[in-house]
């Protein structure tokens, strides 16, 4: 998993965003080091999602994969961890940074680190249940990052083969600056290597954080939804390499790949538009400063305005460094979960 050159880069978990076809999507522009599956829910009744298997049964990606999970009940968790290990893994990660309230409302995902005592639990059972490597992937706390003062000895006790730490609160979701310095003292803290997560969005970028935490890489989310080359962007600046800028006609092309990569013939228009919108919501914020590509965008109910919109705003040959800008975006324009 981390046998590959430094930085390590890693495609975040992004639940109904990172399918199996995405995934084959994103091995065709460059791609991640590693790749981690939307999670498995877990309970007491729980089974392992066949949707979500195909991404480890059919990777298309020629990467490792690592299958993550998300609960709180330790019986369930122990039995879906040992059931993953029959499956094309290099390693089981277990979900500490969710910030979607219908998640952390159950005390699953970020929400369990308002109990720091039943993650030593969760963690030391699962831990003896791995025979792989064991990673997890966390926010620096619930509603302070006091907390993540007691977790780290939690992380170290556990012998933890990876942590990545996305570096802002459950409370925090997306809308703050990122913490970097709190995954700088997870990198100095543990012996185990530590990914930095939360607002990579280019090569720059990536080089900031990598030299502001010392980690070993980066786990990429909405920055690879908006722009699918820059995993190999980063690798190019590593390399001291001119770093490839898309252009108008390079992103409407991407849009077209994605639409014929993740929306099913089977399934009715109108869902295949509603899921291109999830998608756009990310990319959306790169296209024009004033917000209304994905003003407009929002409001198209078929394929054909839905392309008209895209061809309007990106049928040209203009540089699109397609990073965000500083947009207002309402709560309810945001998508749930956890998305790196």
């Amino acid at each position: 998993m981390l046998s590959g050159p430094v930085p390590v880069l890693a495609l975040a978990p992004m639940q109904d965003v990172t399918d199996l076809p995405f995934w084959r999507l994103m091995a065709g522009y460059g791609g991640a080091d590693v790749y981690f599956t939307e999670y498995f829910r877990v309970h007491a009744t729980s089974n392992l999602e066949k949707y979500i298997l195909r991404s480890l049964t059919d990777n298309p990606t020629g990467r490792p994969a690592v299958a993550q999970m998300i609960g709180n009940d330790i019986p369930a968790l122990v039995r879906t961890a040992r059931e993953l290990q029959h499956y094309p893994i290099v390693a089981v990660d277990l979900n500490l940074g969710c910030p979607a309230p219908v998640v952390y409302k159950k005390c699953a995902g970020g929400g369990l680190l308002r109990e720091p005592q039943r993650v030593d639990a969760i963690l030391g059972a699962l831990r003896d249940a791995v025979k792989i490597k064991f990673t997890v992937k966390t926010r620096i706390g619930f509603d302070s990052p006091d907390v993540f003062e007691q977790l780290l000895p939690i992380f170290a006790k556990h012998s933890l083969d990876l942590l990545t730490v996305h570096g802002r609160t459950v409370f925090e979701m997306y809308r703050s600056e990122v913490h970097y310095d709190y995954i700088a003292r997870a990198v100095e803290a543990l012996s185990c290597p530590v990914l930095a997560n939360g607002n990579v969005h280019s090569a720059e970028k990536a080089a900031e954080v990598l030299r502001i935490t010392g980690a070993c890489g980066l786990m990429i989310g909405r920055g690879a939804i908006r722009n699918p080359w820059l995993f190999h962007q980063i690798r190019q600046q590593q390399l001291g390499e001119n770093v490839f800028i898309p252009r108008g006609f390079d992103v409407l092309g991407y849009i077209r790949a994605l639409y014929e990569a993740v929306c099913s013939p089977e399934v009715r228009e109108s869902a295949q538009v509603e899921k291109m919108k999830k998608y756009m919501n990310h990319l959306g914020v790169g296209v024009d400063a004033a917000g209304l590509f994905l003003h407009q965008i929002r409001r198209v109910t078929t394929a054909a305005e839905f392309f008209r919109v895209c061809q309007a705003f990106l049928e040209h040959d203009q540089p699109m460094p397609l990073q965000p800008f500083p947009l207002n975006l309402k709560p309810s324009d945001s998508m749930a979960g956890e998305h790196g």
